[in-house]
């Protein structure tokens, strides 16, 4: 059984490839994703198991959250992920799952991306600049070329201006910015990824042909944009679980289609001034898609089973 540390992780997905064997997990359609497991542990902890599996391959991401560990300075999260042989149950590899979700989580929305986006997409509003935030402007660089400008907001404006600076070094043209509705309404491409309870983007803010990516809301009581953003949007989702998951869906919620539909050419863009808007919440047909390219050593190309 191999095992991948976090560099080790990160190394083995690089996003062009990542975002590759994403898009033909999608459109293949092929992966059995049952409903994760949730378990109560002592101490107001929980432990999460999210399987998936295909023909050649059986993965599960095993999850804590342990709430108290930010008085001992330590991170509430922690995953591991396990993936095996379908055919045998033979394990295969072990990888670091924090680092695993992270890269999957942009990449996912860098796919997305890739496919509603405006054409010619260059200038990019980056908010957030927590561990997904970081990975962000990079993911969509590889499935969008033309993209070369980031600004970057943050509730924090030293973290912002931090990152501006890491991405300046990177090839980017970055800066920090305070007043988020300019850079909206300067924005292709708005990305948000934020812990947000409060909506971050607003709907009048917003221009023909704009592309929305939604990333960190993940329970009803969160949102990073408002009503009239959601409104004026053409509204895709990862699966749709993300309905009546997050705050800016709730139950009822009417959307466009999938990413699944998005990668079969099945929904999509229709006109180039209309607004689209992307909301992923995750999915383990992710994790299954890049742990799978992992122990491939990089090629996208779907294993037989």
């Amino acid at each position: 059984m191999r095992v991948f540390g976090a560099a080790e992780t990160a190394a083995a997905l690089p996003f062009p490839a990542l975002v590759a064997a994403l898009r033909a997990g999608f459109a293949a359609g092929a992966a059995e994703v049952p409903d994760r497991h949730v378990h109560a542990l002592p101490g107001g902890a929980t432990l999460l198991l999210k399987p998936a599996w295909d023909a050649a391959w059986l993965g599960t991401k095993v999850v804590t959250v342990h709430p108290a560990n930010a008085g001992a300075g330590l991170p509430a999260v922690h995953a591991l992920y396990v993936l095996q042989e379908s055919a045998t149950g033979r394990p295969a590899a072990l990888l670091d799952g924090d680092e695993l979700t992270a890269r999957r989580t942009a990449a996912v929305s860098a796919l997305a991306a890739s496919l509603l986006a405006p054409a010619g997409a260059s200038r990019m509003l980056l908010c957030g600049a927590g561990r997904v935030g970081r990975l962000l402007p990079f993911a969509m660089r590889s499935a969008l070329p033309g993209l070369a400008q980031v600004e970057v907001w943050s509730p924090s404006g030293a973290s912002a201006k931090a990152l501006a600076r890491e991405l300046d070094a990177s090839g980017f043209r970055a800066s920090a910015v305070r007043d988020l509705e300019a850079a909206s309404r300067r924005a292709d491409v708005l990305s948000c990824a934020t812990l947000a309870r409060e909506p971050v983007l607003r709907g009048a803010w917003l221009r023909p042909g704009q592309h929305l990516d939604l990333v960190g809301a993940f329970t009803a009581a969160m949102r990073e944009a408002d009503g009239e953003a959601v409104a004026r949007a053409a509204v895709f989702v990862d699966t749709e679980a993300a309905i009546g998951t997050c705050g800016e869906l709730p139950a009822g919620s009417l959307v466009r289609g999938t990413l699944a539909a998005l990668c079969r050419g099945e929904a999509g863009r229709r006109a180039a001034d209309e607004v689209t808007l992307f909301k992923s919440v995750g999915t383990a047909l992710s994790d299954l898609a890049a742990a799978a390219l992992a122990v491939a050593g990089g090629d996208p190309a779907p294993r037989s089973g």
